[in-house]
């Protein structure tokens, strides 16, 4: 970049580095890895502040029964490197000492990782997203007061503070707490501090958005004795942590354009200081996106690039086999659905109308699914168990992959010939795995959700699944319903008379990739830089002045 950019801290409770270092759970973390390694690779300020979390996120096995059982996955500590300083914060009355470790390992830019120093206190780092309420509330005191202050302790020089998440909300109260040690009223601590904030919301479902009430966080220590009346102006009473991240920020985005029109609606009332602006995700290229097909793709090759995705289709099948013991046709259509498992997301919509789906494949369809639920979520499990028992149903043309981590995730994405999303229309706020597998050439057919409105050219570089007027329909029933039949009509009489088409079918991989280029995580970390990082640090600039 041609000007001095300024230095910036981005905290995230998860961060998807590595299926070798299990410190993530899904999308938000995943997205946090490309994040830090596109900081790397164009050589900006930023370092990561997250925790470490000492049994990794969980392996996921099916029972004999089906349903998925959670065993804790020891985290591999020879990456963390230890840091001189302690730094110590209040849980629930007790002081807990916390070590700072600086991780460097996986082509990312540097990321401190916090944990407890006695044994008896990393009951709060144990699982991620594990645990009751007193566990959510310690893991964000150590993430967000304990972060600032190791950030403090190192010596690291921040001008912006990037809350990925609500998950960080703590870390402004630090700052506000450290205005008032010198002597600022609130009104001037909260001027002063919100220049340097910003922050990004990722769900538009409501119960991704933590509220606390405020008697257990002052309880927990959360609150750094704020007064209830200044609490309450922040977050609200319950305390909303979106809502107290929005009124403390200077900017705020959202993940995809869609989802920015969603989010102000949500929000509106609140989000009047800080507006949100979209800053549409994006994935690592030099990560997910397979090298022969790259450049088959920048040679204009299309045999090299069919031949190419022929060779991921035949890797993944291998991996489903040894994994599952079933046998897939690579010469058949291979249908991918790889999701958290949870409602929304409606993993089983193409088993909507079974003699429909049945018919789909008798004409040479399979379809692989994949996911994790959360190990408290009672309907993500039955969903992985329905999704276990359609494999039972229909040996041969269904699989399901259980324990879905990075590793496999590229090579769904890679593999799969096309990319299947069902998502409730507005409730994926981006979906990038959508991303991943279109520059592939992996042609995704998807809700105009998320980030596909913006890429999708329906025929050219994969299809739109469009029930007329669906929008408007008054119940989740019908409107599953009409999104059905939409996707059996255009997997009949478009997708599947294409992928017959082989020249037809390396068009669109190429128009797919092509579309792709605009969804790279280094393209979003310049967005970050000339426009959410760069206007705040502008306004920090003219406070000062």
């Amino acid at each position: 970049m041609s000007y001095d950019p300024p230095r910036v801290a981005y905290f995230c409770m998860e961060y998807g580095l590595s299926e070798t270092f299990p410190i993530y759970s899904g999308g938000l973390g995943v997205l946090a890895g490309d994040f830090m390694r596109s900081c790397k690779a164009l050589d900006l300020p930023v370092v990561g502040v997250g925790l470490v979390w000492a049994d990794g996120y969980t392996t996921q096995a099916l029972s004999s029964k089906g349903f998925p059982e959670d065993h804790p996955t020891p985290l591999d500590r020879s990456v963390l490197i230890p840091e001189k300083p302690v730094v110590s914060v209040n849980v629930a009355g007790r002081e807990v000492h916390l070590n700072i470790f600086r991780v460097e390992a996986f082509d990312n830019a540097t990321l401190y990782l916090l944990e407890p120093v006695e044994a008896r206190d990393r009951w709060i780092t144990k699982r991620l997203y594990g645990g009751g309420k007193d566990d959510r509330v310690a893991q964000e005191i150590l993430l967000g007061i304990g972060g600032v202050r190791a950030l403090r302790a190192l010596g690291v020089g921040v001008d912006v503070y990037h809350f990925n998440e609500g998950h960080a909300l703590f870390a402004g109260l630090e700052l506000l707490s450290e205005k008032r040690a010198q002597g600022f009223s609130f009104e001037r601590a909260w001027e002063t501090v919100r220049p340097h904030i910003v922050f990004t919301t990722h769900t538009p479902v409501d119960a991704g958005n933590e509220v606390h009430e405020i008697e257990h966080l002052q309880r927990m220590g959360a609150t750094l004795n704020f007064k209830e009346s200044e609490l309450v102006r922040l977050g609200g009473d319950p305390f909303n942590m979106t809502a107290a991240a929005l009124r403390l920020s200077t900017r705020a985005n959202a993940v995809a354009e869609l989802h920015g029109e969603t989010a102000r609606h949500m929000w509106r009332g609140v989000n009047d200081g800080a507006p949100i602006n979209a800053i549409t995700n994006g994935v690592d290229h030099r990560v997910w996106q397979d090298r022969n097909i790259a450049n088959a793709f920048v040679t204009a090759d299309d045999p090299a690039m069919l031949s190419a995705h022929d060779a991921c289709k035949c890797a993944l099948l291998s991996e489903i086999e040894t994994r599952t013991s079933a046998i897939l046709n690579p010469d058949l259509l291979l249908i991918g659905f790889a999701r958290r498992a949870t409602a929304y997301k409606r993993a089983t919509l193409f088993f909507h109308d079974r003699l429909r789906a049945e018919a789909l494949l008798d004409r040479g369809a399979q379809i692989v699914f994949a996911g994790k639920s959360h190990p408290k979520d009672s309907g993500g499990r039955e969903l992985v168990h329905q999704l276990a028992e359609l494999e039972r149903i229909y040996p041969g043309q269904v699989v399901f992959i259980p324990n879905y981590d990075l590793h496999l995730g590229r090579l769904l994405t890679r593999g799969c010939d096309i990319w299947l999303n069902t998502p409730r229309r507005p409730l994926e706020a981006c979906g990038t795995s959508g991303m991943k597998a279109a520059m592939n050439g992996v042609l995704n057919v998807s809700i105009l959700d998320g980030w596909w409105p913006e890429g999708c050219e329906h025929g050219q570089n994969g299809w739109k699944i469009e029930a007329p007027g669906s929008d408007a329909y008054p119940s989740n029933k019908e409107g599953d319903e009409a999104d059905a039949r939409a996707l059996y009509e255009l997997l009949e009489n478009e997708v599947l008379p294409a992928f017959a088409d082989r020249p037809r079918w390396a068009k669109m991989m190429r128009g797919s990739i092509e579309m792709s280029r605009r969804f790279t995580s280094d393209r979003m970390v310049r967005d970050y830089f000339a426009s959410l990082y760069t206007e705040s640090s502008q306004k920090l600039a003219a406070s000062a002045r």
